[in-house]
């Protein structure tokens, strides 16, 4: 038994004549015939009641008939699914972003990349980079948003450079320079708390100051956090680039660093993610959008 002559069956009950549904399957009547021989053959019963005049369906062909519509139906529906996974553009792209990017990265592309791509629906998952990597590797995500370089069981493409500013209170003394050098920050620096990648990357860009340390006894868990803490004249910090509208929004006087430090910002995945066109266009909307707001 097999889909073909399940549909035959289908066609004769629903057209009572076995020419009409031999035209409606696109095969000859002699073709239809025989699989439907063939099909009550194997099952072992009379389907239809044939002569000259008239095709009637039997009573256990009626009973059939609803489970064999009811197999078409779901063939169907699994052939449709998988039509439809056929497109990478289209369907949900689960992504996960770090802290430190996604409140100031997803508002610039999350328009643009429905307008391009309508079809294509992004579930953000936010969290610090290890437990990114980790949902990653369990398939829990499709994609991670990220700011270090990725261990070798996965890939990743990078998508742009981040520089990074120096954050200082209003009337800091390091305030009235055009370009500050990281290590002069080193004093007074706030930073978040351990696992956040942004964390290490503003002690490695500002060490140099040997009895300097960050601010340990104050490790906050934004971004936004340290922003606050910094108007108010507590400390300084790095800012990401994309982050400076949100800093200055709160009177944190930002300025260049003679360094030039930034952060690249990378998308991860699995080698064997099955829908690499929707990295791709995931990837390219982003480099897009954030062009203008890393001048």
């Amino acid at each position: 038994m097999n889909l073909t002559e399940l549909a035959y069956f289908v066609a004769v009950a629903e057209h009572r004549h076995f020419g009409r549904a031999a035209e409606a399957c696109h095969v000859s009547q002699p073709t239809l015939s025989g699989q439907l021989r063939k099909l009550e053959l194997e099952l072992g019963v009379t389907l239809f009641e044939r002569n000259n005049r008239r095709v009637a369906i039997t009573p256990i062909g009626e009973k059939l008939l609803e489970h064999a519509q009811r197999v078409l139906d779901e063939a169907g529906a699994v052939e449709a699914v998988a039509r439809s996974s056929r497109d990478q553009l289209a369907g949900p792209l689960k992504l996960g972003v770090i802290p430190t990017l996604a409140p100031y990265l997803m508002p610039l592309i999350l328009r643009p990349l429905r307008e391009a791509y309508p079809k294509l629906t992004i579930e953000l998952w936010e969290d610090i980079t290890s437990s990114l990597l980790e949902r990653l590797r369990g398939q829990q995500l499709d994609a991670a948003l990220i700011a270090t370089e990725v261990p070798g069981d996965l890939t990743s493409v990078a998508l742009f450079d981040e520089p990074f500013l120096a954050a200082l209170p209003p009337g800091h003394r390091l305030a009235s320079r055009k370009a500050i050098h990281e290590a002069d920050l080193a004093e007074d620096l706030l930073v978040l708390a351990d696992g956040h990648c942004l964390a290490g990357q503003a002690r490695a860009a500002c060490a140099g100051r040997g009895e300097h340390q960050a601010r340990r006894a104050l490790q906050a868990a934004s971004l936004e956090t340290l922003a606050n803490l910094v108007a108010v004249g507590y400390g300084t910090t790095l800012a990401p680039k994309l982050a400076a509208g949100s800093m200055e929004s709160r009177g944190v006087v930002l300025r260049a660093l003679a360094g030039r430090a930034s952060r690249t910002i990378r998308l991860a995945s699995r080698g064997s993610f099955p829908r690499p066109k929707a990295l791709q266009g995931v990837a390219r909307v982003i480099r897009e959008s954030v062009a203008g707001d890393l001048v």
